[in-house]
């Protein structure tokens, strides 16, 4: 028997299941972690060199939509900052509503094309960047000032449940 192995009822697991490794869910919550754990390592108060904002690194504009003016209370608002990813979510949702149905199971640069992944490349680089991307077939990629791509979010960020959030053209905070 292969020494990584562990002999259990006449099945071989690998020797890691011993340990108590948590379960990680495939939800819109772990979706928002782990892309906020990308954009600002989960800090609420993190503003980045080129002025981006919270946990979500939002932008000042993508702020005002939500009538949101007061960035010093936004980054001392977790709560705030949860509700303004979940709206802005929605509303991309429903920007990219016909590109979803049009592209999600497509393979384009190698990459399976999913809801999750268009919606964090959308947070990346806007809806009308993600369209860009999709409708040119990968041609047209937007990357930000410190290099990330739409497509390298399609990748990182595919794969996740969002089906919770409704595409909601006039989603409020």
């Amino acid at each position: 028997m292969n020494s990584k192995l562990k002999e259990n009822n006449n099945k071989s697991y690998p020797k890691f299941l011993d340990y108590n490794i948590p379960y990680l869910q495939n939800n819109f919550v772990a979706f928002k972690q782990a892309l906020a754990f990308k954009e600002s390592q989960g800090k609420y108060t993190v503003v980045n060199t080129l002025g981006y904002l919270g946990k979500y690194q939002f932008g000042r504009s993508t702020l005002e939509r939500f009538e949101i003016y007061n960035t010093k209370e936004f980054l001392q608002n977790p709560e705030l900052q949860e509700k303004a990813f979940t709206a802005l979510c929605k509303v991309n949702k429903w920007i990219l509503r016909k590109d979803i149905k049009n592209s999600v199971g497509k393979t384009i640069n190698g990459i399976e094309i999913t809801e999750s992944g268009i919606l964090a490349a959308a947070h990346l680089g806007g809806a009308g960047n993600v369209k860009k991307y999709l409708r040119s077939n990968g041609v047209k990629c937007f990357s930000d000032a410190y290099g990330s791509s739409i497509q390298i979010y399609l990748k990182k960020f595919g794969g996740y449940d969002v089906s919770s959030i409704v595409a909601d053209r006039k989603a409020k905070v």
